[in-house]
């Protein structure tokens, strides 16, 4: 599941902004997370570039099925690009997947922003 966290059309002439990077894993019937790594990124690609390579780390770990989504994602040069303009403009953005026992969150916000 594909989410940005703020759902207005971003404006590409906005300034860069350092951006932290997370993921964390949420266990079914749990209410606390799993960090799962963090990073800072300089700039908006580079945020890109982090979400892509976790994006593909946690696919190669879950099952076919589930690892579906993220393979697709990882494919999807539009939503990427949709990604980076969101990222650009100041908004966060957030990848989402899950399998039986876990949903896995991968979040990229500016580091001025409030999730």
């Amino acid at each position: 599941m594909l989410r940005s966290l703020h759902h207005q059309v971003p404006h590409a002439s906005s300034q860069f902004l350092p951006y932290q990077c997370t993921a964390a894993a949420y266990l079914l019937h749990e209410v606390r997370s799993i960090p799962l790594g963090s990073h800072d990124a300089a700039s908006p690609r580079l945020a890109l570039r982090w979400l892509q390579e976790r994006t593909r780390h946690l696919a190669d770990q879950l099952d076919a099925p589930h690892a579906q989504p993220g393979l697709y994602w990882l494919s999807d040069e539009a939503e990427h690009e949709r990604a980076l303009a969101y990222l650009t403009a100041g908004t966060g953005y957030q990848l989402i997947l899950h399998d039986e026992s876990a949903r896995y969150v991968l979040a990229v916000h500016p580091t001025e922003a409030t999730l």
